[in-house]
């Protein structure tokens, strides 16, 4: 086993057609499932059943810098869907170096990021939902 390398310049996030540019420094991306995969029960015997969960909804939370140019499409993508609910868009965040990736076919922005401004450069996080997420979460090949 060799030393891996991580590099941010690797994850790769594509929303539509846009190649997502500009992100925030520490942690700039964060992808989640909405519900476990599976739920469980214990009866008073201890006798354990689980369930089956087919809910495959998921968020990506997507923090930029205010100068980012993705601010700008993801504005028009919010601005779209609440004047005509036409932003259903894919998306793909994949690790280049390694072997992760999360993707969903249909994805909207839930709502515009939140603007602050001060003396110095701020971050506009954006939260994206996903219909039906697939996930898998793999490790660095580099």
């Amino acid at each position: 086993m060799g030393t891996k390398t991580h590099d941010p310049n690797s994850i790769i996030i594509a929303i539509g057609p846009w190649l997502v540019t500009g992100y925030a420094k520490g942690t700039f991306v964060k992808v989640s499932r909405e519900t476990d995969t599976f739920t469980d029960y214990a009866g008073a015997d201890g006798e354990v059943t689980r369930a089956r969960q087919r809910d495959r909804r998921g968020t990506i939370e997507l923090v930029l810098t205010q100068s980012s140019p993705t601010n700008d499409y993801l504005s028009a993508l919010a601005l779209q869907d609440e004047q005509s609910g036409t932003a259903i868009v894919p998306v793909l965040v994949k690790d280049a170096n390694g072997t992760t990736i999360h993707s969903a076919g249909e994805a909207w922005v839930k709502k515009p990021a939140e603007s602050e401004y001060g003396e110095e450069v701020s971050t506009r996080t954006w939260t994206i939902r996903l219909a039906k997420l697939t996930m898998f979460n793999g490790g660095s090949v580099l």
